[in-house]
């Protein structure tokens, strides 16, 4: 072996985008990543975990025809590496003695050179990865052309045990293949936890995740090299696939990276909104939609829904229809039809006061004698959602849902009505963080985006007073708290996973406080009958959040 693959290595990052289940396909994309980082010089190439499968691959572990698949893939791949080219290092479900891993494997010359099973698993929030693995034993280092490498896949780096036998197993430089999700505040965690087995072991580490969309997470990337003195001296981009050619030195004090120009993070507006692009896009694309339609109410939701959507599959793939009935303002007709134009997106305007007068007609005899209540409204909203799921049905665009998770907390939306759609990409955005993010929007156009440069909706859009239009005068806030005091109150609830007292004592009403946290609770089977969404905070409604819907218990102990 020459002194060159000695003392001298060039690591490529692949931070790539696979597709749950589409093993070929991820397979293709391994090969380019590698051919392009074979161009480069590259000796080794990383790739993200479970690469080959998708992550997450839930059930599909279950079946043997997937887990076939996969194994002719990686035998595929591991003959590729036979060509002289670069060693790669991929993640796939791996079976051994009846038991099937999240493992790590090491492809070099022709063959599997290496395997390495996760050994932390996790099971909390969207994680359910004890249903479907076996979890393995502590790993030693893996050795690729004469050097230890320490192989800790995702969760294992969150824990102080596996970095340490890894170290006192000789282990040279620390890998960290990862399916790691976005939420907010996430990647400072992710430093957090990569320093600190840094600081622990001495070594350097690479951490390297995938982008891209899988149903209701995003993964934003932002893959990452720490020296032995925890310096950050590498730092891939967020939210875009990339490969990135690192290279090493060996000192007498150990492999050293040499020192790139890092690429700044996004502040936390930034990344609210390239998640809903990612996870629409690639929802929207890897599904094979041509395209999404939306009611477009000259409102905020939907006017940030219907910007989101051209930024991440372009104008053309956007349809945007405005259904007025008698209660819908001039200025929002207005406002509906500003967006549209902003965007560059079709708008058609279908009234459905037609509509309302057959429903009307129709149930008049079952209805004499009552007064026009909640049902009639949610009347209008069906008929819209009805108009929609029409034009989705004859055209195939898919229905996009453009309700926010204040209105999903508190059940402030109606059952195939608004709620109807096949995606809810603003199903874990609050109404407060909603209106930041479109005045960020309208001053900022993010990386990768499609829509115009400029902003995307008229400021009027931002500044009015929210209201459902469903009756003459009717604000939001004619039914629910301030948002500023309801989101305080529903992140207490939801996130923060306290009862009414421990929300109250915050500064908040107590009865008002009580009235919220009956809303959400009564909310849930409507939550359940909600299209997916994107998650964007700690906890959101779906795999993060699971109570019954039938549930006696309250915050204070007692039976409701």
């Amino acid at each position: 072996m020459s002194s060159k693959l000695t003392d001298t290595l060039k690591i490529a990052l692949a931070q790539i985008n696979p597709t749950v289940g589409n093993v070929a396909g991820n397979a293709a994309l391994i090969k380019a990543a590698r051919a392009e980082a074979a161009k480069a010089g590259a000796d080794l190439v990383v790739f993200p975990e479970l690469t080959v499968s998708g992550y997450p691959p839930e059930d599909l572990v279950y079946r043997p025809a997937f887990l076939d698949a996969v194994e002719r893939e990686v035998d595929n791949l591991a003959a590729a590496t036979a060509d002289g080219g670069p060693g790669i290092i991929i993640g796939a479900p791996w079976r051994e003695k009846n038991e099937t891993y999240n493992a790590a494997l090491l492809l070099d010359g022709g063959k599997i050179a290496g395997v390495r099973f996760k050994h932390h698993l996790p099971n909390y929030g969207v994680f359910d990865e004890y249903r479907v693995f076996a979890a393995g034993p502590a790993p030693g280092p893996m050795v690729f052309r004469g050097i230890r490498l320490g192989v800790l896949v995702c969760e294992d780096m969150w824990f102080e045990d596996v970095a340490e036998t890894l170290a006192e197993s000789g282990a040279e430089l620390l890998i960290v293949p990862n399916g790691s999700p976005f939420e907010l505040d996430k990647p400072d965690v992710r430093i957090t936890h990569a320093v600190a087995r840094v600081t622990e072991t001495h070594l350097p580490l690479i951490y390297v995740n995938q982008v891209g969309g899988q149903d209701d997470l995003a993964f934003d990337g932002g893959s990452f090299v720490l020296g032995a003195d925890r310096a950050l001296t590498v730092q891939m981009p967020w939210w875009q696939p990339k490969t990135v050619l690192t290279t090493w030195r060996r000192e007498d004090s150990g492999w050293v990276c040499d020192v790139q120009p890092p690429t700044a993070p996004g502040d936390r507006l930034e990344n609210v909104y390239q998640a809903m692009v990612t996870a629409l896009r690639d929802y929207v694309n890897k599904n094979k939609f041509p395209g999404v339609v939306l009611g477009l109410s000259g409102g905020i939701d939907s006017a940030l829904a219907a910007a989101v959507a051209t930024d991440a599959l372009g104008a053309d793939k956007v349809h945007c229809v405005m259904m007025p009935s008698p209660y819908t303002s001039d200025e929002s007709l207005e406002d509906a039809a500003g967006c549209a134009e902003l965007l560059g997106a079709r708008l058609d305007e279908i009234d459905i006061g037609p509509a309302m007068q057959a429903y009307n007609n129709m149930l008049e005899p079952l209805f004499i004698g009552t007064t026009p209540d909640i049902t009639e409204e949610n009347l209008q909203s069906r008929a819209r959602g009805m108009t929609l799921m029409a034009l989705s049905n004859k055209f195939g665009k898919m229905v996009l849902s453009t309700g926010n998770k204040s209105e999903m907390s508190t059940g402030y939306a109606t059952l195939y009505g608004d709620m109807c759609g096949g995606y809810a990409v603003l199903k874990d955005v609050y109404k407060t963080t909603v209106f930041a993010v479109c005045r960020w929007r309208n001053a900022n156009k993010p990386e990768g985006a499609l829509g115009p440069n400029g902003p995307v909706m008229p400021e009027r859009v931002i500044t009015k007073p929210p209201t459902a239009e469903l009756k003459p005068n009717q604000k939001d806030q004619d039914t629910l708290p301030e948002y500023e005091i309801l989101d305080g109150i529903l992140k207490g609830l939801i996130e923060g996973e306290l009862g009414v007292d421990a929300v109250a004592a915050k500064g908040f009403d107590r009865a008002v406080v009580r009235r919220v946290y009956r809303m959400l609770k009564t909310a849930e089977y409507k939550r359940r009958q909600a299209p997916p969404g994107v998650k964007i905070t700690h906890i959101a409604f779906g795999r993060d959040y699971r109570y019954p819907i039938t549930n006696g218990f309250q915050d204070d102990g007692g039976v409701a």
